[in-house]
């Protein structure tokens, strides 16, 4: 589970209470754009491990999408 996600909930339970200060309205921002930056990640992960293939078995995965797999097997080595 992403870490930020408890915060923010608690933050969104309060705000419906009583409202925010202008502090916690900053973190609440800042928690969200933390929180998107891991979804995208997380999307970007899941897509660039697809593989398609036709039904005769053969990989028709576009180029694009081969180029982005090489692109993050070689920033593991970096």
């Amino acid at each position: 589970m992403i870490s930020s996600l408890k915060r923010i909930n608690e933050l969104a339970q309060k705000n419906r209470a009583e409202g925010l200060t202008e502090a916690e309205i900053a973190e609440r921002a800042e928690l969200r754009k933390e929180y998107l930056q891991e979804i995208r990640g997380q999307v970007s992960s899941n897509i660039t491990s697809i593989t398609i293939q036709n039904e005769e078995g053969i990989d028709v995965t576009p180029a694009k999408l081969n180029v982005e797999k090489v692109k993050k097997y070689l920033d593991g080595f970096q």
